[in-house]
């Protein structure tokens, strides 16, 4: 059997992950949102399952579901990849008579499913991001009534994540506004200072001066500029009070987190101990979430991909303070076979070349491609080389300007 029948990858591979790399999504914070719509699927397709699957280069995350608690599945083993192939729809009335599915694990006990209809979650450009399906442990077959109403949901769910980008990027902007309105705090305190510092030596060489008006005008101007100055200086105490993580923000201890929620499962899956530390240093200043998950989750899940059973892969996280910007450092290396020479040229001339993983998994390529050419959009580098001994080493390195304090 070719490789592509077995292991179905779009040809709009490249600009669909890019499509889903500029959405943003944190695939841990999504399930309350999508729970009705998932819910609503299952009823109107009467099945035991649905779920709602975002598809990236290595991985089937279930933002959402209802009857199976799930949260991920290598994309090798995922029936929704064959939903994103550029179809309106894709079904397998009994999942036991396809010799595709027939021996995989999702029809054998304790599951032991039968029945799967999936719907195409397609962006504005046509690009299948992953799909909403139902499952069930029948063989069975939707009317075309239920399956306009499933692609009626696939488009909500569509909308509501086009929703939550628009809702995020004013979040950013009214943050902007807060931050120019701390500058300019800032940048009235200095001439106001000098206005109370010029009408002080004024008022004090007053007596002399027969203008009663004027002395007391320049009194009246002290005292405005006094009361100013304390207004500055409380919008700036107020900000610094209120100084919190905002929703595109994490610092090195949420992200951390993060990806340990995200990646532990993989790696436990395949018996590979993951080790996210972070650095001793600043672990508290905020910076922008900005592509962040997809790059870090990308060269975890290739680490992982290549790195035999009781293999270790480690990541590396530090946030380095230089004079105007910070800078996120992250190092992920594992103890793998390591990077051919000819993967390393393809990666550095922009190609996406694909091996396997270990056990023979589809390697995809792409992932690769597309974390370097976020990486780049960040102004950042990104560094690959094969370590001593054993395994593949990435050193990520991405700039952020320091916040106004």
């Amino acid at each position: 059997m070719m490789l592509e029948e077995t292991f179905p990858v779009p040809q709009d591979e490249m600009q669909r992950l890019l499509s889903l790399s500029e959405h943003d999504l944190d695939y841990s914070e999504l399930s309350d949102e999508f729970k009705d719509l998932a819910m609503l699927a299952a009823k109107i397709a009467g099945t035991d399952i649905s779920l709602i699957n975002l598809i990236d280069s290595y991985t089937t995350w279930t933002i959402s579901g209802q009857g199976l608690d799930i949260e991920q599945v290598p994309r090798e083993d995922s029936l929704c990849q064959y939903t994103i192939m550029g179809q309106p729809q894709f079904e397998v009335s009994d999942l036991l008579l396809d010799k595709r599915f027939k021996d995989m694990d999702f029809t054998k006990a304790p599951l032991a499913l039968r029945y799967y209809f999936g719907v195409p979650l397609t962006d504005t450009e046509g690009h299948q991001l992953g799909a909403l399906c139902v499952v069930d442990k029948q063989p069975k077959h939707l009317s075309p009534e239920k399956i306009e109403m499933l692609k009626i949901i696939a488009d909500q769910v569509m909308n509501r994540i086009h929703t939550y980008r628009v809702i995020r990027d004013l979040q950013c902007q009214v943050k902007g506004a807060n931050e120019t309105k701390s500058k300019v705090a800032h940048d009235i305190r200095g001439p106001l200072a000098g206005i109370i510092g010029l009408s002080n030596i004024i008022v004090q060489q007053g007596n002399s001066n027969t203008l009663g008006e004027v002395l007391e005008f320049i009194q009246l101007i002290n005292k405005s500029s006094k009361s100013l100055l304390e207004l500055a200086d409380e919008i700036l105490t107020e900000d610094q009070k209120c100084a919190k993580l905002a929703e595109n923000e994490m610092n090195l201890s949420v992200f951390k987190s993060k990806l340990e929620d995200l990646y532990n499962a993989q790696a436990k899956n395949k018996g590979i101990n993951l080790q996210i530390q972070t650095n001793d240093g600043n672990t508290l200043s905020p910076f922008p979430k900005n592509k962040l998950l997809q790059i870090t989750g990308n060269l975890i899940s290739n680490a992982i991909k290549f790195t035999p059973e009781s293999g270790t892969v480690k990541v590396d996280l530090s946030l380095i303070e230089q004079k105007q910007e910070y800078m996120l450092s992250l190092v992920i290396s594992d103890n793998g076979a390591g990077i051919s020479e000819e993967a390393l040229r393809h990666l550095k001339d922009g190609g996406n070349s694909s091996t396997d993983g270990t056990y023979g998994e589809k390697g995809y390529g792409f992932g690769l491609a597309l974390v370097k050419h976020l990486i780049h959009g960040l102004g950042g580098t990104l560094e690959v080389h094969n370590m001593t001994e054993s395994g593949a080493c990435f050193n990520v390195r991405i700039p952020f300007l320091k916040q106004v304090d």
